[in-house]
């Protein structure tokens, strides 16, 4: 496993060690005593969830303002573009994002830790999409941001108008969301 940082200290890539031949390929996904070692984040993870999503279908920018939940993400198949936003009102980096890759073929991961907000789009046919989180859903204290909102500035890559759910339609502008002190 070899941590990869990113414009957002607290958000690291993690990629794994793949040992491939000509009948497929086997890695860890996860471990956590080396994961503690490599990013100094001890961590319980307390539920994985997969979903499946077509081309265009962006989910987020979501988050939990009460419960955070810090997120291991990864894709099983397609590929998707993976976004953290830094919503951490006393952060340096508050308001900022990075997007990082992830894909099948790739079999990268992104850290996404408690105070930031997530979302991703597919940019294959579809995606499958894995994650664990560090604290348990609580539909009560999920929030979302506005995907396209100007004072964030996603460039989401893709042609067209994403496919949203009711729920991300409604999200809000970063300026008027409840966030993190």
């Amino acid at each position: 496993m070899q941590i990869i940082p990113t414009d957002l200290p607290e958000v690291v890539i993690v990629e794994p060690k793949v040992f491939g031949d000509d009948r497929g390929f086997f890695f860890e996904s996860f471990n956590a005593r080396r994961f503690h070692e490599l990013t100094g984040i001890a961590t319980d993870f307390v539920q994985d969830n997969h979903s499946r999503s077509a081309r265009n279908v962006l989910r987020g920018l979501h988050y939990q303002i009460q419960h955070p939940q810090g997120k291991l993400v990864r894709v099983t198949a397609g590929e998707v573009l993976d976004v953290a936003v830094d919503i951490r009102k006393s952060s340096p980096t508050f308001g900022r994002w990075i997007g990082v890759v992830l894909s099948a073929e790739n079999k990268r991961q992104l850290w996404v830790p408690p105070g930031f907000a997530h979302g991703f789009v597919v940019r294959s046919d579809y995606a499958e999409f894995l994650y664990k989180t560090t604290d348990y859903w609580m539909p009560e204290h999920e929030r979302s941001i506005l995907w396209n909102d100007p004072a964030i500035g996603v460039n989401w890559g893709i042609t067209g108008d994403p496919v949203l759910s009711a729920k991300d339609v409604q999200g809000k502008l970063l300026a008027d969301a409840e966030v993190f002190a």
